[in-house]
């Protein structure tokens, strides 16, 4: 529970302070299992652009397809995957209103709506919170991986606990390092990140033993990729990720005067709705979940557009077609 609720107040707090798209658990590696706690995605030009398409996450095959808002494709020749795949992202675009499709002599044609912004995002901030230094696990292993990735713009250790010169040496140096209070609010920056090389080839640690590391070489153009699909998670998920319980003593909580929160009255402080809630707690009392409208509570805080009226542009003819 300390590191759900640690990550759900700093959650809270940097979307009222920051700029910027935040969600929570993002796999970052383009090959290994590693995910990142907190992602920050700060809006590059093209942001309004990309708001106005969807809400959602747009699938990675169909931005990476050959389909684009030009002259539209026959959407077998479109895709380099299998067909069964690239059929179940056709439907997902279209549903979104990225892509829009016709038939024409019996074949299914498909065009995007408007042109993809590569540009709608900057930077990418990723936040590794350990509230208790006392208990790090693997914390030195991870952000060794996240540095020599270079995936990501900025690192950050996100922490509750005093820290002494001795944990800043076991940390990589270009990790930064902010000690977050989660019942004030408070931030204290211990130390600035140094910005990593996120447009230049870098190394995916897959694993490390006491023998030997397993590694991947990642180039530009796949770290790019990657980046690109890390801001459009972060940007259709958000961190409002869980479900309220059913119960009485449940309520929508808040910090910093931000909502959306799950919040138990019996226990006293925000909960981790599906570790801590349900019958086996004493102070269970079945009800129906909270009212709360997540969208509306993400909205009020980040440059996140809940409802966008679209960009979708019909081309000449299309909708002639037989």
């Amino acid at each position: 529970m300390q590191e759900f609720g640690f990550e759900l107040a700093l959650s809270a707090h940097l979307e009222r302070e920051r700029e910027a798209v935040v969600s929570r658990q993002l796999g970052t590696s383009p090959h290994g299992s590693r995910v990142m706690d907190t992602v920050l995605v700060e809006p590059g030009p093209g942001f309004d652009d990309r708001a106005a398409v969807t809400p959602q996450t747009i699938p990675a095959p169909a931005i990476e397809s050959d389909v684009g808002p030009g002259t539209a494709r026959y959407w077998k020749d479109a895709f380099d995957c299998h067909p069964d795949r690239a059929e179940t992202v056709v439907e997902r675009a279209v549903e979104l209103g990225f892509f829009e499709r016709d038939r024409r002599n019996g074949r299914t044609y498909v065009r995007q709506t408007t042109r993809y912004p590569q540009d709608w995002f900057s930077r990418i901030v990723g936040v590794e919170n350990k509230p208790d230094l006392g208990r790090p696990g693997d914390l030195e292993t991870q952000l060794r991986k996240d540095v020599s990735l270079g995936l990501l713009d900025a690192v950050v250790l996100a922490t509750e606990s005093y820290v002494t010169g001795a944990h800043l040496n076991r940390l990589p140096d270009p990790v930064g390092v902010w000690r977050f209070d989660p019942d004030t609010g408070e931030r204290e920056v211990v130390r600035e990140p140094t910005p990593l090389s996120a447009d230049e080839a870098g190394i995916d640690v897959l694993e490390r033993r006491a023998a030997r590391t397993e590694v991947r070489p990642v180039d530009a153009a796949a770290k790019a990729r990657q980046r690109r699909r890390v801001a459009e998670r972060a940007y259709g998920k958000g961190w409002r990720t869980y479900e309220f319980p059913g119960c009485a003593e449940a309520a929508v909580g808040d910090r910093d005067g931000v909502g959306g929160l799950p919040y138990c009255a019996w226990k006293g402080r925000l909960v981790h709705p599906a570790a801590e809630c349900g019958p086996d707690c004493d102070g269970y009392d079945p009800a129906d979940p909270p009212a709360v409208d997540r969208d509306a509570e993400r909205a009020a805080n980040q440059p996140w557009r809940a409802d966008p009226e679209g960009r979708a542009r019909r081309q000449s003819g299309l909708d002639r077609w037989s």
